[in-house]
């Protein structure tokens, strides 16, 4: 409703007439709640120029509502006007609310006299807009996403640039919403309010309460973006009446007894899946060893080769579901252990892998940096991420073509966005997949991080790109995407780096031999015996512990002949990180290899070299060798 400030009633739209007719065209008066303390008028000055307020008012059929009142101001020409919404007292918007310019001319019946008439208008948004000054953002938003008209509110909170001709809802629209942008403008208005994330102008998220409206215009709606409603003050109520509040408020006993055996329960559901995903780990741990051992020794043409790498990849499956059974055990959004190290090996391996499994004749190169900065990464998830971006490109390439995989080093003295990848200054790795396939439509790019989102049939999840980005973005670092039509598309990842150069690890059986004495301490035997196994098998010398006790016997007896120390993180009685203090207590200089699980190594910081010396389980043979070279050949 447009309002005098004396409550007359200059303008009410097609809700407001379906609600409170016939009166809703005389004054704010005549729909007033006959027991309410405080007339209209009063009520209008206390609240001006912009609140919310709880309102009683009576409606077509006698009853009254309560509703929650959201008052704004509109000045026209000096003329000071008054702005009054109506939601219900969910602080939802009635479904039948809608939202039109008022029109040029006075509506009927009855016209407003002469003399109450507002000013002729000049201003174009105030013209269109009535939420102009109103104390909340409220945009009036095209079905795709393009930005009609901005108030003031909304402009300080996203910045001018929603303002512009190319201003859309996509710009300010958070990618944690469960929705796209154009999703939501689609949906049918909610009857409530819904909680939804916004990019602020100054970079930081914010959370509103969106109510979206329909408009008179099929193709429009206009979005509120309300904060929480106000609790209702305290009136200092009667001793009998507030102690009745405080025991509804208060929990009763059985009630808290029951929270408390859910939590028990969950607690040891949580505990038992971590157990759980320990064992299945270090079993894991022992049938990949094995079988990545005998497929190192095995010739190509090895009868039993194909059934052995078929039971490498059944163990790496079952792996990765331990990884996520621990990581949910453990309650932490991205829990999983991130290696600090050189891309390039994981990249190489990847995609010399997946270039065997290719039956089309597309070319696969390679273009490393030779002196990469050195970056922290979940070795399986980055895995995955690539092998996606690949699989992708080659179904973008419908007979030869050809396919890039370059890193390089990047170093940025200020705030940079490559499309979709917002930078800060920084040092970052940069792995972009780049191909001569068909590309990317120019309608489809804006979705291409959607969930659920696919052109490529029912048999598509439309998981793929909106994985990859919830991989790299889980890293802190960001992902572009550039492509043309018919000229082949470009995926980039920036993954934060320090500027130590990461060596490169050997590949070879010869590069991955050694001669240096190890000893390897874990509470399973299993794993003993599979360490033992591979590393012996590759010219070390190695001792076995199945306590962090029996290793300090050894170690105190054959000090001066260990190279390195091999030590799960969780044992009973000592923990290796206990037997790692006291080892390099007597001798500084050891190098140490930490293991587990599903525990994070002792320090969490990047630059520290211990992080560097951490292998997760499960792990193959040729894992645990590059691991071992690398730490051994450590200054």
């Amino acid at each position: 409703m447009l309002l005098e400030e004396d409550g007359r009633i200059l303008r009410a739209n097609q809700a407001a007439r379906r609600v409170f007719a016939p009166a809703a065209a005389a004054n704010l008066s005549s729909i007033w709640d006959a027991k309410a303390t405080v007339p209209p008028e009063k009520f209008l000055a206390q609240h001006a120029p912009a609140g919310t307020a709880p309102l009683n008012l009576r409606v077509s059929d006698g009853a009254t509502a309560p509703f929650v009142a959201h008052l704004a101001q509109v000045v026209r020409d000096g003329q000071r006007y008054l702005v009054l919404q109506l939601f219900k007292d969910s602080g939802a918007a009635f479904p039948e609310l809608t939202y039109a310019p008022p029109p040029k001319e006075s509506p009927s019946p009855p016209p407003p006299p002469p003399v109450a008439a507002p000013p002729p208008k000049k201003n174009k948004s105030e013209d269109e807009f009535f939420l102009q000054n109103a104390d909340w953002p409220a945009l009036l938003v095209r079905k795709d996403g393009k930005i009609l008209r901005a108030n003031l509110a909304a402009v300080r909170a996203f910045g001018s640039a929603i303002e512009k001709a190319d201003g859309t809802l996509d710009k300010i629209w958070s990618p944690q919403n469960p929705d796209s942008s154009r999703q939501f403008l689609n949906l049918p208005p909610a009857e409530k309010p819904g909680s939804l994330k916004f990019n602020l102008k100054s970079g930081l998220p914010g959370v509103f309460q969106a109510q979206l409206c329909v408009t008179a215009s099929d193709d429009s709606r206009l979005l509120q973006l309300l904060a929480p409603l106000p609790s209702e003050p305290s009136s200092a109520p009667a001793k009998s009446a507030g102690a009745k509040s405080a025991a509804a408020a208060a929990p009763a006993p059985a009630a808290v007894e029951a929270s408390l055996a859910h939590k028990q329960k969950l607690d040891c559901a949580l505990q038992l899946a971590r157990s759980i995903a320990l064992d299945f780990n270090n079993a894991l741990t022992s049938i990949l060893g094995h079988t990545s051992l005998l497929l190192s020794k095995a010739e190509a043409d090895h009868p039993w080769r194909n059934s052995l790498a078929e039971i490498e990849k059944s163990a790496a499956k079952a792996a990765e579901i331990a990884n996520d059974l621990a990581a949910f055990s453990r309650q932490e959004k991205d829990s999983r252990t991130h290696v600090s190290g050189n891309l390039n090996t994981l990249l190489d391996r990847t995609v010399e892998a997946f270039q065997a499994s290719l039956q089309t004749p597309i070319i696969l190169s390679r273009q490393f940096e030779r002196k990469l900065f050195t970056s922290n990464f979940d070795e399986a998830k980055m895995q995955q991420a690539l092998v996606k971006i690949l699989e992708n490109a080659v179904e973008s390439i419908k007979a030869e073509g050809k396919i890039t995989v370059q890193t390089r080093n990047v170093e940025l003295t200020e705030p940079t966005q490559d499309r979709t990848a917002k930078l800060t200054p920084g040092k970052y790795v940069c792995v972009e997949v780049t191909d001569t396939g068909q590309g990317i439509a120019a309608d489809v790019m804006p979705r291409i991080f959607e969930p659920f989102f696919t052109t490529k049939g029912a048999r598509h999840r439309g998981l793929g790109l909106a994985w990859v980005y919830g991989i790299v973005t889980n890293h802190g670092g960001g992902v572009a995407v550039s492509s043309q039509p018919n000229a082949g598309t470009a995926v980039r990842l920036y993954l934060p780096a320090t500027a130590r150069i990461a060596r490169e690890v050997p590949s070879s059986p010869a590069d991955l031999s050694g001669t240096q004495t190890i000893l390897f301490v874990d509470d399973e035997d299993l794993l003993l015996t599979m360490g033992q196994m591979v590393l012996s098998s590759f010219g070390y010398t190695v001792l076995t512990a199945n306590s962090g006790a029996k290793a300090l016997e050894i170690f105190a007896q054959a000090k001066k002949r260990i190279d390195l120390v091999i030590t799960d993180l969780v044992m009973p009685n000592m923990s290796g990180r206990e037997l790692t203090e006291q080892i390099l207590r007597a001798a500084p200089g050891t190098r140490v290899l930490w293991s587990s699980g599903y525990v994070r190594p002792a320090s969490e910081a990047a630059e520290s070299p211990e992080h560097e010396r951490y292998l997760q389980k499960p792990f193959t043979s040729q894992d645990l060798l590059r691991k071992v070279k690398q730490v051994l050949s450590e200054p």
